[in-house]
C-alpha cells in the first residue's frame, strides 16, 4: 500500500513522484499556450516556446531600451554583449542590494545571541523588537522614501526592517534553548562570559541560524522586489514591472524563472556550506 506511514517508495517511483508536478505544470502551460495560439497566433498572454526563446535572447544579448546603444554593437563579442545586456544590468543591480542586505543580517544574529546570553541586554531590547516585529514592513515604505529618498538606502532599509526582527528573535530563542548544564560546565572549566557565548552557544546554534536565514531568503527577495517595483531605475523587479506595461510576457516569464534559479542556487550554496562547516549537525 502506498498510503502507509512506513511505506518506502523505490528509486524509480521516488523519481517519478518528485518530478510529476513539474512535468504536469509544464505540460499544462504549453497545452494552454497551444490552444490560445490556435485561436490567436499573436497571443502574448501565454507565450509559446519560440516567443519565450526570443524574449530570453533579447534580454541576454541586447541592452535595455533606455540605455545608449554603442555604434559597434553589431561587431561586439558575445561576452561583451552579455555584459552590456538588459539581464546582466538588472541582475547586478539586484544582486548588490541583496548582498548588502544579507551582510546586515550578521549584526542581527549577534544581537540575538547577546540578548539570549546576557539578561540585561535581553531585557533592554526584547520588548522593543517584539513590537517592531509586528510592524508590516511594506506599510512604512512611504516613510522610508520620505526619510531616505528613493535611492539604494531606502530599498535596503526595507529589507532590514522586514527580515531583521525575525532573525534576531529566532537567534534569541535558539540561544535560550541551549541546555543550562553546558553553560555551567563551561564556567566550571574556567571559561569567561564571551567565551561561553561565542565558543559554546554560537557554535551550537549556528547551523540552525543559517537555516533560519536560508528560509528567509524569499522574504528578502520579496522586500527587495517591492522596493524596486515602486522606485528604481534598474533591477530584476523594475524590469518585470516595466515589461508588464507592454504585456511582455515572453520576457517576464524567463525573468521570473531566472530569479527562481538564482534564489535556488543561493539556497543550495548555503545548504552545502552549512554541511561543510557543521558536519556534525543533523536536522531534528
Amino acid at each position: 500500500m502506498l498510503f502507509r506511514v512506513d511505506a518506502k517508495p523505490g528509486r524509480a517511483l521516488a523519481w517519478t513522484l518528485s518530478w510529476f508536478l513539474f512535468i504536469a505544470g509544464i505540460s499544462g502551460y504549453f497545452w494552454t499556450s497551444h490552444t490560445r495560439h490556435l485561436e490567436n497566433p499573436e497571443d502574448k498572454v501565454v507565450p509559446n516556446l519560440a516567443q519565450m526563446a526570443q524574449g530570453w535572447t533579447d534580454a541576454v544579448l541586447k541592452p535595455a531600451e533606455d540605455d545608449e546603444v554603442q555604434a559597434d554593437a553589431a561587431t561586439q563579442s558575445v561576452m561583451l554583449k552579455i555584459r552590456n545586456s538588459m539581464l546582466w544590468k538588472d541582475t547586478v543591480a539586484s544582486a548588490k542590494r541583496f548582498l548588502i542586505a544579507m551582510l546586515l543580517l550578521i549584526p542581527a544574529v549577534l544581537l540575538g545571541l547577546h540578548m539570549g546570553m546576557f539578561p540585561v541586554i535581553g531585557e533592554f531590547f526584547l520588548r522593543f523588537i517584539l513590537f517592531f516585529d509586528k510592524i508590516i514592513a511594506l506599510s512604512v515604505l512611504p516613510i522610508l522614501f520620505i526619510a531616505f529618498g528613493i535611492d539604494e538606502l531606502s530599498k535596503i532599509m526595507l529589507i532590514v526592517i522586514g527580515v531583521t526582527p525575525t532573525i534576531i528573535l529566532d537567534t534569541f530563542n535558539l540561544s535560550k534553548s541551549v541546555p543550562q548544564e553546558q553553560i555551567v560546565k563551561g564556567f566550571t572549566l574556567g571559561a569567561k562570559d564571551f567565551t561561553i557565548a561565542y565558543r559554546i552557544v554560537l557554535k551550537q546554534i549556528m547551523p540552525r541560524v543559517l537555516n533560519s536565514v536560508r528560509l528567509n531568503l524569499k522574504a528578502v527577495m520579496l522586500f527587495l522586489f517591492a522596493g524596486e517595483m515602486i522606485a528604481s531605475q534598474d533591477g530584476l523587479a523594475f524590469r518585470i514591472a516595466l515589461l508588464r506595461r507592454h504585456m511582455g510576457m515572453n520576457t517576464i516569464i524567463p525573468y521570473v524563472l531566472w530569479v527562481a534559479l538564482l534564489l535556488f542556487l543561493v539556497d543550495f550554496t548555503m545548504r552545502v556550506a552549512n554541511k561543510k562547516l557543521h558536519p556534525w549537525f543533523r536536522e531534528a
